[in-house]
């Protein structure tokens, strides 16, 4: 669901330096004292007078444009005295002329140049040229020189943690944003003369955000010379089948080359045959359906998504990517929610990839990171109290045997004050989610709902992976079984992996443990990165497009915030 009011991010104002920045030159000094601008220009003057006069905390406006920054900004030009940033001697510099350069790309990177004031800037720059002079004076360098340094902060805060707060859009994700002291970096850059170089430095600096950036220009020009056709309702479609709606296929996957498909040799042949099983094969594996090569109707459905909502999906991505922090870790594991997978990755290699199944839809997984520090062999099941009153108390009001058959011990209080109660004295018809005294926990074995080995990764969510008893799910392409944690199919094998540097943990001993029906936790020999995401669009390294459902609904709320415009904004530009 899309909130009804939907905020724009506005400047970042926690100043942070973060590795990526070098400090401000220690020449840079406040000269406030002083009265008057650091180079007693006319324009610093006038631009001092400005902002001590402005109406009020966040009313600076130039025009109709809103300024964006203005804490950021203000003390951006009180630490140089007000000096002018981007005119010297009523000239443009060509700092200028560079932003402005940058901010006409921003499209590139899924986000609106009109966010940043790019018509205004520029229709201000060619005013400032002495023959294009029309009697603004020093108030109208003023006006230029506040609405770069706005549009720089903004674009700096954007590129560097996102236009879009995700706390806003839902409480269950947790952003490790980038920060940084924006202000220091302006200073900076513009003393060096690198004002594009610093900008454009603060986007992610991972392949994955290069690639799918590349792939949102890939279907943009698909999307503007009117995308690829639909293929009519009809009978599933497979090996053998003929007709004009074969041949609607083989045009339409014909299109779409920026997936990697295999090339169609023949696209007016109006026969199903190897070639195209082929290349639908390829289709289904890129969208995460199962690839038996029929085109039923999940995969009819996917086939006519248009060019245009996939250019969407590929910009509320990119914004995710901006989410996340400079480095996710040397060693970490990954867990797309949305592709059903855990990758562990190490020096930016995948080494291993397993399916997983996560929460449903009205107990969604959440996104955060956190560190992995031990895994418990043959673990016991303490049940989340929630989980005890919503799902297992109807179950055992249901059948009186269930406790049993399951092996839950009913127990009270906790440590000195425990007690392990007889389920056969309980009156569970009486009981109810508000009254519900007991705890729930079931035994070590092949019945425990976390299988024989969980591994942790301590969080406010409670959520951690661990094996199921319930294997048949990995069967299904789509695996939203869970009540929030992550189940992994073949546990064993990622407990060999995180233990393979420990000498006293051979495989053969994992594997009696976990078998051994006494819980056993095992510390990890250093904290492990734990990234659990959501992405819906992404490149591998071999250059195929992936997309995924939006399983939890996640896209349409993201892609309408990043419609939402600057407060008090004019912008002119298409959204």
């Amino acid at each position: 669901m899309v909130p009804a009011s939907l905020p724009f991010r506005r400047c970042q104002t926690v100043f942070v330096k973060v590795s990526l920045l070098r400090p401000v030159l220690a020449a840079v000094l406040l000269l406030l004292t002083l009265g008057s601008s650091a180079d007693g220009s006319p324009v610093g003057e006038r631009l001092r007078h400005r902002l001590e006069t402005a109406d009020g905390p966040e009313q600076i406006t130039v025009g109709e444009d809103l300024l964006q920054c203005e804490t950021t900004l203000r003390r951006f030009y009180q630490e140089r005295g007000f000096a002018p940033a981007w005119v010297r001697d009523a000239f443009p510099l060509a700092d200028l002329d560079s932003l402005i350069a940058v901010l006409g790309t921003v499209r590139d990177e899924g986000l609106d140049p009109e966010d940043y004031h790019f018509g205004h800037l520029k229709r201000l720059r060619e005013q400032a040229d002495p023959e294009n002079r029309d009697g603004g004076g020093n108030g109208a360098l003023v006006d230029l020189d506040l609405l770069a340094t706005d549009a720089f902060l903004l674009g700096a805060s954007h590129f560097l943690s996102g236009k879009v707060d995700p706390g806003d859009l839902d409480p269950e994700w947790v952003a490790n944003r980038r920060q940084a002291d924006l202000a220091a970096l302006l200073h900076q850059a513009l003393k060096e003369g690198k004002v594009g170089e610093a900008l454009r430095g603060l986007l992610p600096p991972q392949p994955g955000y290069r690639r799918l950036r590349a792939l949102l220009g890939s279907f943009r020009r698909l999307a503007e010379e009117g995308g690829w056709p639909t293929i009519e309702a009809g009978p599933r479609l497979e090996l053998g089948s003929r007709g004009d709606r074969v041949i609607q296929l083989r045009k339409r996957l014909a299109v779409s080359a920026p997936g990697g498909l295999s090339p169609l040799a023949d696209p007016d042949n109006p026969v199903f045959s190897e070639d195209l099983d082929l290349a639908v094969r390829e289709f289904q594996r890129s969208l995460g359906l199962d690839a038996d090569g029929v085109v039923g109707q999940s995969t009819l459905q996917a086939l006519n998504v248009s060019a245009a909502e996939r250019v969407r999906q590929i910009e509320v991505n990119l914004e995710r990517w901006r989410w996340l922090p400079q480095d996710l870790g040397r060693q970490h594991i990954l867990v797309n929610i949305a592709d059903f997978r855990l990758d562990v990755r190490r020096d930016g290699q995948v080494e291993l990839t397993l399916p997983v199944i996560v929460g449903k839809q009205y107990r969604r997984t959440p996104v955060f990171s956190a560190d992995m520090t031990y895994l418990v062999l043959s673990p016991a099941w303490e049940v989340p109290h929630m989980l005890a009153v919503q799902d297992k108390l109807p179950l055992i009001q249901q059948d009186s045997g269930y406790l049993e058959k399951l092996g839950f011990q009913v127990l009270q209080g906790w440590g000195a004050e425990e007690k392990v109660i007889d389920p056969g004295t309980v009156a569970w018809g009486d009981l109810s989610p508000r009254r519900f005294p007991y705890r729930l926990r079931q035994a070590p074995g092949p019945l425990n709902a976390l299988g024989r080995v969980k591994f942790m990764f301590p969080n406010k969510f409670n959520v951690y992976i661990h094996d199921t008893p319930s294997r048949e799910l990995f069967r299904k392409p789509e695996r939203t079984f869970s009540s929030g944690c992550i189940r992994v199919q073949r546990p064993e094998e990622l407990a060999f992996y995180l233990l393979k540097d420990r000498a006293e943990w051979p495989q053969e001993a994992i594997l009696a443990a976990m078998d051994s029906g006494r819980e056993k936790t095992v510390r990890l020999p250093k904290p492990l990165p734990v990234h659990l995401e959501y992405w819906t669009a992404w490149v591998d390294h071999d250059g195929s497009a992936h997309f995924r459902n939006d399983i939890y609904k996640r896209d349409e709320a993201l892609g309408a915030a990043l419609d939402v415009p600057p407060p008090g904004s004019t912008g002119e530009g298409p959204r």
